[in-house]
């Protein structure tokens, strides 16, 4: 995906952060933005960097610097953007959301904080969230990812307040609709693995909008079909949310994850909530922001465990290795890895739930999880041989891109042990598996291959120029 640069200020000036027209006004000291700054501990210097770092993970490039920091303390506002890119930034570091207001400033004319909470009811999240999509408005797509929010779940499941109900329609919803939801997300979810992300996303956010929503707050004619088309929405924003993931937007799949996770403890279905914060915990560790992936794993591990069936019981360890792994807790990551292989291996017994096969048979994603647990702690040969053990344990013909980028991690791996070769023919088969996959995360793993191959490439190794070659032409054909 291509980033887009915000410029202001003038023709050929970069932004920035703050309205030079308001240094020629007396203004008012901004004395919460003080307090919250000192609060943080951050110099003048290292707040401004905090807030480019921000903007750059929103596509936005800003010349903030210690000055501009002094001049919204002095209370010159930030123009634009820049008071969401702060308010995230504080947020972070002092561990709690933060909105423009709380800092002092003019809340944006479009409010950024939709679906950072955990209401009563996750529609009302929801609704105004596909609107902003469907209406093709990007403010919520170039959002931040929040570290706090990534917090919520864990304080929500000791809650002890009671959560009432939402209002119900006068439609009645039983088992034949619980089916065609389900059938409907299974759909659009072998559409994505197959094509990519970027395809059908309009139309499951229409679909969710128009017929999932108000069964949502339907009459149901059981307790059982309700709690299963909760479950089964949940299931559909989920996939919504990874679909923003693939497209890197990250501020905008945290939100759906939430709201997921909302929809799931709703429902009331073991298992289901903690497997939402045990994505949201994969989605912290690829993000480099383990702050609370620890916390969520382990919380989503614990509401499953001895309740649900051996495989996804594995699901749920495997993720929590991988998290001990980012902790340094190496033993302990390598248990908690084998114990997943043990319940893989172990009689399968109950049917799989249908909300944990978001990613395909769960033997493939305990593979290729606990090849990121090996990956971590430095074992690359044992990283590259689950990576392509995870690889072919998906049924012929589907997930094509959580195959084609097992295969690139695999080669990454290969590369990382000076196996060349035998990378480059890794990379190829992954290059076969991405023909007619419109994913960001693809053509972000074929660009990074070619700056690996390259110092090959300029020594005259064939493989690693013809495998250029094939890169070159997929990137521009997609």
């Amino acid at each position: 995906m291509t980033r887009q640069r915000r410029y202001c200020g003038g023709q050929g000036k970069r932004f920035n952060g703050f309205n030079g027209q308001a240094l020629m006004t007396t203004r008012t000291p901004n004395s919460k933005l003080r307090e919250l700054v000192a609060e943080s501990g951050l110099t003048y210097a290292a707040l401004a960097s905090a807030v480019r770092a921000v903007a750059d993970e929103c596509g936005a490039a800003l010349r903030t610097n210690k000055s501009s920091v002094a001049h919204w303390v002095a209370g010159m506002p930030p123009a634009g953007d820049t008071s969401r890119y702060l308010a995230v930034a504080l947020s972070r570091r002092l561990g709690r959301l933060l909105t423009p207001a709380d800092l002092g400033l003019a809340e944006p004319e479009e409010d950024d904080s939709i679906g950072l909470a955990l209401g009563t009811d996750p529609i009302d999240a929801l609704l105004p969230m596909w609107r902003t999509e469907l209406d093709r408005r990007t403010f919520l797509a170039n959002s931040a990812y929040s570290v706090a929010a990534a917090a919520l779940p864990l304080s929500y499941v000791e809650e002890a307040a009671e959560r009432t109900a939402a209002a119900r329609s006068g439609h009645v919803a039983g088992r034949a609709e619980v089916a065609a939801v389900r059938d409907m997300v299974r759909v659009f979810s072998e559409m994505d693995e197959r094509h990519g992300g970027q395809h059908g996303r309009s139309a499951l956010v229409q679909y969710l909008n128009d017929e999932v929503a108000p069964l949502c707050r339907a009459r149901f004619r059981t307790e059982e079909n309700r709690q299963q088309l909760l479950s089964a929405a949940s299931r559909g924003v989920h996939l919504l949310g990874w679909k923003c993931y693939d497209a890197g937007q990250q501020g905008l799949a945290q939100r759906y994850y939430l709201q997921s996770y909302r929809l799931a403890e709703e429902s009331g279905i073991t298992g289901h909530d903690g497997f939402v914060m045990r994505t949201m915990a994969m989605q912290g560790l690829k993000l480099r922001r383990v702050e609370h992936c620890l916390g969520l794993a382990e919380t989503g591990l614990n509401r499953a465990k001895g309740k649900v069936d051996a495989q996804t019981e594995s699901l749920f360890r495997v993720v929590y290795a991988h998290t001990l792994a980012k902790a340094k807790q190496g033993q302990a990551a390598l248990a908690e890895a084998e114990r997943a292989r043990a319940l893989l291996e172990a009689d399968p017994g109950d049917e799989v739930p249908f909300w944990a096969l978001a990613w395909g048979p769960p033997a493939a994603s305990v593979l290729s999880r606990t090849a990121k647990v090996f990956e971590t702690l430095g074992d690359h040969r044992a990283a590259a041989e689950q990576y392509g053990r995870a690889a072919t344990a998906r049924p012929e013909g589907t997930y094509a891109r959580i195959v084609a980028l097992d295969l690139v991690a695999a080669a990454e791996m290969q590369l990382k042990r000076g196996q060349i070769e035998q990378a480059c023919e890794t990379w190829g088969r992954a290059l076969d598996h991405m023909d007619g996959v419109r994913s960001v995360r693809t053509r972000k793993a074929v660009s990074n291959m070619r700056r690996d191959v390259a110092r090959f490439r300029s020594r005259g190794v064939r493989s690693a120029a013809e495998l250029d070659e094939r890169a070159v032409d997929f990137l521009a054909g997609t």
